[in-house]
């Protein structure tokens, strides 16, 4: 037998046996981790003894010196401590609470035991008894516990991820994303929690820490501050590419208006991510802002009838939606995309001329005369159809009364336009503007022109009513 002093007199008071566990726990899953041998065992023996075993390379009395761990310093996203610190102070933990513990490796069987500091009798430390090893033949390292109860073990595997039941969603170089299905988030660090959020979508094990991070790892690895890890959760984020990640962000990303989102969303970079993934995956989603949404007219109940998803998002994120490409560089469809979508495959449900009612015909019969009106242009206006159907305008959203169609020359109005003289010729004017213009509504050109050809046509109507004035008047005023 020989006593090796581990030099504790105080411990970390506020410690409870599933602390000291855990770091048993993290031990075992560090030398696993290391030699690449199979996971820990946690298990009890038939005696209501709980066991933790390792197949490593067996525990030396030496290891239980507070010294750097050279070769776990320099694995540093691949162990979880690396100073042996951990593992003293579980052991002095196990003291104070009345846990007997017996260390069993190839190499010794150690205990603990309070004895006074060599020839100081009056200075009493803990120490640890080193035995020869029961079995020479053992593989890797049994810790065996006496007096632990079944609720220390769970309160200490709940420190792991392996021991969570929490899902991975996906994995990257800088960690992992966890599906988040209790009501706190945690951030884990190569499986080991560190700290718990409650304003989190998911929660992340951090594989691929950074000097700020490890500097943060202190004695208890519990509570490490948000800023610590920050960057590689958003680094996480930004590195995801899955479907699933990306619906549960943008879901979260609608409730930017209400104040009912997660902290995951104050950062626009991890949005517009977010939608990328989105507008890759799924061919069937818009995105348009508050505005977009109040102001959509019958493209956005188009948008709904053909099953599209509709994704609110905040103007910020609207203005970078419009100057940015998803994953595989095509545009997000926004309201505006979408009705040039639309439009492409609007197909006129365009009327014969004897299929109109009498009255109809009459009235539509005015449309030479209206275009006599206008200075003569070859082939400017090739035709003027009829359509019971019509594309929305760009302006309303409510279908257009009439449209004109520079590809194709023609001038289509709505059906509904014939119901008099007064609609029908009022649309008839408009369009043959646009035509002799070639100016587009809303615009100032436009309203000059139109200006321009209602003083022309109020002259005709004065004129005319004159006798004494020619009417040859309005050929000349239409071509000054």
């Amino acid at each position: 037998m020989k006593k090796f002093d581990l030099n504790i007199e105080k411990v970390l008071e506020h410690w409870t046996i599933p602390h000291a566990l855990r770091e048993i726990i993290a031990n075992a899953l560090d030398e696993s981790n290391l030699t690449n041998t199979k996971e820990p065992l946690i298990f009890k023996d038939e005696d209501n003894k709980w066991h933790i075993k390792d197949f490593g390379r067996g525990l030396k009395y030496e290891h239980l010196t507070q010294n750097e761990n050279i070769e776990k310093t320099e694995n540093p996203d691949k162990v979880i401590g690396k100073f042996g610190v951990g593992l003293k102070d579980a052991l002095a933990t196990f003291d104070r609470r009345n846990v007997e513990i017996l260390i069993q490796s190839k190499y010794s069987d150690i205990t603990i035991k309070k004895l006074s500091k060599g020839d100081f009798d009056d200075l009493v430390t803990l120490h640890a008894i080193v035995h020869s090893p029961t079995n020479p033949n053992l593989v890797g390292t049994d810790f065996t516990f006496t007096g632990l109860k079944d609720d220390d073990i769970e309160k200490a595997k709940d420190f792991f991820l392996l021991y969570s039941g929490e899902k991975t969603i996906e994995k990257t170089k800088y960690g992992e994303l966890i599906e988040n299905k209790k009501k706190r988030s945690r951030i884990y660090v190569n499986g080991i929690c560190v700290a718990e959020e409650d304003n989190l979508l998911f929660s992340y094990n951090i594989t691929s820490t950074t000097k700020k991070l490890r500097q943060s790892l202190n004695r208890e690895r519990t509570n490490v501050g948000r800023s610590a890890y920050t960057d590689r959760v958003k680094s996480i984020l930004l590195e995801c590419k899955s479907p699933t990640f990306a619906r549960k962000l943008v879901d979260d990303l609608q409730r930017i208006q209400t104040g009912d989102y997660h902290d995951e969303l104050q950062w626009v970079d991890v949005q517009l991510h977010a939608c990328k993934i989105l507008s890759s995956k799924d061919k069937k989603v818009m995105f348009l802002s508050a505005y977009d949404l109040m102001d959509g007219g019958k493209y956005l109940n188009y948008a709904k009838e053909e099953g599209i998803r509709i994704i609110t998002v905040p103007d910020s994120l609207a203005n970078k939606l419009e100057t940015s490409k998803d994953l595989n560089g095509n545009n997000f469809r926004n309201l505006e995309t979408y009705a040039l979508e639309w439009n492409e495959q609007f197909e006129f449900d365009i009327v014969k001329v004897n299929q109109l009612t009498a009255k109809e015909k009459e009235i539509f019969n005015y449309k030479d005369i209206i275009v006599s009106w206008f200075p003569k242009k070859s082939n400017l206006v090739n035709d003027i159809v009829i359509s019971n159907s019509m594309r929305p305008d760009n302006y309303t959203g409510n279908d257009a009364l009439g449209l004109w169609e520079p590809s194709t020359k023609r001038i289509i109005i709505k059906r509904s336009q014939l119901k008099n003289i007064q609609s029908f010729a009022g649309t008839l004017v408009h369009e043959l503007v646009h035509a002799h213009t070639n100016t587009d509504d809303n615009t100032l050109e436009f309203e000059s022109e139109l200006t321009e050809m209602l003083g022309k046509l109020s002259t005709l109507i004065l004129e005319s009513s004159n006798p004494v004035k020619p009417k040859s008047m309005l050929k000349r005023l239409l071509n000054k």
